[in-house]
């Protein structure tokens, strides 16, 4: 009697196939009947709920503990560090591996007009929200809310409210969800960029929460500055696509993103030049980081 081989096969081919090629990535669609999260009322809601319980813990640690001592968290901020690096290090391998095959599948619809790089930038008109990267799009909707917790986590721990994660936060749920919604076009180079840098930022989080060295720089705020600065790049690589090449997918939605991109940039930059002439001015007085001042304002830094 014949011995019976069952063929092993290699991690990375078990990898590529439920990233990429599982019937439930490739099946996908985005619908209100299908998808969790996917109406209108659960966008505003969701993002008026994070508002207010925002608020109301702020308000509510105020009254509590007016000297503002920070809560002891333990290994709850190095947990979620860990977590959303990893989360997001596989919506990254998903899209990207996601893209690639849907390149190669759909490549002979638009290949005399477009090429890989620009299909990625421009969707062809009449694209639905359904199939591999769409599938990971929605996985990175869903991962907005968990990025939410940093917010309560950053409120606990330092007592003052952080109005650039209420309005960077907000921003981001709101336009993954307009991807989604119009199918719009730039997505998938967003989210490829967006999860690479998260991961990496993520990743160092875990590494300076565990007790590991910081950087001597900022090293959260440029990664965050560096990314939005791609995308604006990008998206003029949006507007030129739809203007030469008969229009892109989602036109609409990418507009008013571009200007929810923009706030976001000003603020970020707003920020950064706060920090910066902030520690200039330490520097410029003599302070060594040694001062309770100087050591609060580094702390602040490398939060960042």
């Amino acid at each position: 009697m014949a011995a019976i081989t069952i063929p092993i096969r290699k991690p990375i081919q078990y990898l590529t196939y439920y990233l990429s090629e599982h019937p439930s990535v490739v099946n996908f669609r985005w619908s209100p009947s299908q998808s969790w999260g996917s109406t209108w009322s659960f966008l505003f809601t969701s993002i008026s709920l994070y508002l207010i319980l925002s608020l109301f813990l702020h308000l509510l640690l105020c009254l509590l503990f007016p000297r503002r001592k920070p809560i002891s968290l333990g290994p709850i901020p190095a947990f979620h560090s860990l977590s959303m690096a990893l989360i997001s290090f596989t919506i990254f391998s998903g899209i990207f591996l996601s893209a690639a095959a849907e390149i190669r599948d759909t490549r002979w619809f638009w290949r005399r007009s477009k090429t890989p790089f620009q299909w990625l930038l421009c969707f062809p008109l009449g694209t639905r929200p359904s199939g591999r990267v769409f599938f990971w799009s929605y996985v990175f909707y869903l991962s907005r809310f968990l990025d939410l917790f940093r917010t309560f986590l950053s409120l606990l721990r330092r007592r003052k409210l952080p109005t650039h994660h209420l309005l960077n936060h907000s921003i981001l749920i709101f336009s993954s969800f307009l991807w989604l919604e119009f199918s719009q076009s730039f997505q998938v180079l967003a989210i490829i960029s967006t999860t690479l840098v998260s991961s990496i930022v993520y990743g160092y989080r875990f590494w300076t929460a565990i007790g590991l060295p910081s950087a001597c720089f900022p090293f959260v705020l440029n990664c965050q500055i560096a990314l939005l600065g791609c995308n604006l790049i990008c998206h003029i690589g949006v507007l030129l696509m739809h203007l030469l090449k008969g229009g892109c997918n989602g036109i609409g939605a990418w507009g008013f993103n571009s200007v929810l991109n923009t706030a976001i940039l000003s603020l970020f930059l707003n920020f950064y030049v706060k920090r910066y002439l902030n520690k200039s001015k330490i520097t410029d007085n003599g302070g060594d980081g040694g001062s309770s001042d100087g050591g609060i304002e580094s702390e602040k830094l490398k939060d960042q």
